[in-house]
């Protein structure tokens, strides 16, 4: 092929792409240093990690041998780092109105100020959901495991650091964090919902929970479980409005269950079943299970064979 022709093709390829971002779409956004960077609010996630968890997640950037100042250094560049992405989140979504810069930078440090004042708060509630989860699973061999390896606590804990940020009407952020966990655990919280202490999740892959969920205390949540709107197709409109359900205390709900709807509510001491599809509002002291199902198979000869499903108390503790 000739190479002057090749070139100047591609150069017409490049302009004509590049002529596309002219500023008229929603996704056209050339300056990339005025919003959000998703790749700094990981390694803000990473680093809160280490004070939420203090001796278990360690840091190889400083060689500190006084654990205080390592820390002090740690919250140090965490409320830099927090206090810079804000800025830019805080400018970057307009829906908290146009500010100026004096104002934007003064509004985020009182947002930083206000958020690490509430890590102990946060850390009294993740120290019951690691209790929750020791109590919970007989598989859990100690608090170190837990903590360590149990992708249902990672997410429950970025939760709770964005659920702070969110109730500071901090934009994007809160949802970059949860997204990450997301990412990693296959759960996905929204900042928003509002979990009360000793809150578990067991396995947890496919687990969903909208933002205007309200759970209780003590509820315990296997994997597959969607806790969510009956419908959005009233999209914007439905913002700010209670679309999805809420747990009392000391509720279970096992694999595959879907629990749907602003108005719903499931009261305490319930057991919600497997595979459960749920619309409307269940009381209190009350076991909800499918109807015995029927399991059809063939044998090798091509004998068609059906079997009866049959749910009972003790099946749900086996999952």
């Amino acid at each position: 092929m000739n190479g002057i022709i090749v070139e100047a093709e591609i150069e017409n390829i490049v302009d004509t792409v590049i002529s596309d971002f002219d500023g008229d779409k929603t996704i056209d956004a050339v300056n990339i240093f005025n919003k959000p960077d998703k790749a700094e609010v990981t390694i803000l996630v990473e680093n809160l990690l280490r004070i939420i968890y203090p001796g278990y997640f360690r840091d190889r950037t400083y060689k500190i041998y006084n654990p205080n100042n390592s820390f002090a250094i740690t919250i140090e560049d965490i409320f830099y780092h927090l206090n810079k992405q804000v800025t830019l989140a805080l400018d970057f979504c307009k829906r908290r109105g146009t500010l100026t810069e004096e104002s934007r930078a003064e509004e985020s440090y009182r947002i930083c100020k206000e958020f690490f004042s509430q890590i102990p708060k946060v850390r009294e509630f993740i120290e019951t959901d690691v209790l929750a989860a020791f109590d919970g699973d007989p598989a859990a061999g100690c608090f170190e495991e837990i903590i360590l390896a149990y992708p249902g606590l990672f997410a429950t804990t970025v939760y709770r650091i964005a659920h702070e940020l969110y109730k500071l009407q901090v934009p994007v952020l809160p949802r970059l964090m949860t997204e990450y966990a997301h990412s990693q655990t296959g759960i996905d919280i929204h900042p928003g919902a509002t979990i009360d202490k000793f809150f578990f999740i067991d396995h947890g892959t496919g687990i969903v929970i909208g933002e205007t969920a309200v759970i209780g205390k003590n509820v315990k949540v296997y994997q597959g479980v969607t806790i969510g709107a009956l419908s959005t197709r009233g999209g914007q409109k439905l913002s700010g409005k209670k679309r999805h359900p809420t747990i009392c205390d000391n509720v279970t709900i096992y694999a595959g269950a879907s629990i749907l709807g602003g108005d719903t509510v499931i009261g305490e001491n319930t057991v919600i079943g497997g595979n459960t599809f749920i619309t409307r509002s269940i009381g209190a002291n009350t076991v909800v299970s499918m109807k015995n199902l029927e399991m059809e198979y063939r044998t090798n000869n091509n004998e068609l064979k059906t079997e009866e499903v049959v749910q009972s108390d003790e099946w749900y503790y086996i999952i």
